[in-house]
């Protein structure tokens, strides 16, 4: 697993893509890959670096049966990978990047139970945030689930509008965005897609890390899945996602 680890690590530093792990590992499970991605996880702290909070991948119910899943799949966000609206981002630091529209939710306190719920997971949000997710894969394909848990679930980083709304103050199920690159429309979504519900993912976040003796703390930045299909981006690329009355978040590259 270290070698694993190791390889991952050193494939995400020198934006180079590497072999999937499930090449030599054809068996590699979910519990394997996610004791891979902690021990990446643990690297990147003892080498200086933070964490601000979870991402969510594979929310969509197409999605989960397309990947023979029950559920979603977890990573963690950087916090050195956290930008805001209007930020360039440098393309040359991924292998092949994609970026996707989210809602972010910022913690007001722990949630630290099992059982959580829709309404326990609202009342324990702060404020929610309309947010773009950059994913990037670390191996090339063909690669399985299991491969994309151990890279960190894709996690590449986050842009977070510069708006916050309180959970009472916006409709969560029913926000729309449209994604455009380099001023055309290429992806439209709602957020009602992901598990009926985005704090849904969020209750199952927060149910998966109690039963791995974690748990969401106050403070923690956690992407609900995205809403409408990933858009490749490359340098040059200006993104913009319009969510409404919900207003814009930018990103160029």
């Amino acid at each position: 697993m270290h070698k694993a680890a190791e390889a991952i690590l050193r494939a995400e530093r020198s934006a180079t893509s590497m072999p999937p792990l499930s090449g030599d590992h054809p068996d590699l499970t979910l519990d394997e890959a996610y004791g891979i991605q902690n021990l990446l996880n643990d690297m990147r702290k003892k080498q200086g670096l933070r964490f601000a909070g979870y991402k969510i991948g594979l929310t969509w119910h197409s999605t989960q049966i397309a990947c023979n899943l029950t559920e979603p799949i977890r990573g963690r966000i950087l916090k050195d990978a956290v930008f805001d609206s209007g930020s360039k981002i440098p393309a040359a630091r991924f292998v092949k990047p994609h970026i996707e529209v989210e809602l972010a939710f910022v913690m007001r306190r722990d949630l630290d139970r099992p059982g959580a719920t829709i309404d326990e997971v609202l009342q324990a949000t702060d404020y929610i945030v309309p947010a773009l997710e950059l994913v990037d894969h670390r191996m090339a394909p063909p690669r399985i689930v299991a491969d994309t848990v151990a890279d960190n679930s894709a996690f590449a980083a986050i842009v977070l509008s510069d708006r916050r709304f309180r959970p009472e103050n916006i409709d969560v199920r029913w926000v729309g965005a449209a994604l455009s690159r380099n001023g055309i429309v290429e992806e439209t979504g709602v957020s009602a897609i992901g598990m009926g519900h985005p704090a849904a993912c969020v209750a199952w976040l927060a149910n998966a890390l109690v039963d791995a003796s974690a748990y969401l703390r106050k403070g923690d930045i956690v992407m609900s899945g995205a809403f409408a299909r990933a858009v490749a981006v490359a340098e040059g690329d200006q993104i913009e996602a319009d969510f409404g009355p919900y207003g814009h978040v930018k990103a160029s590259f």
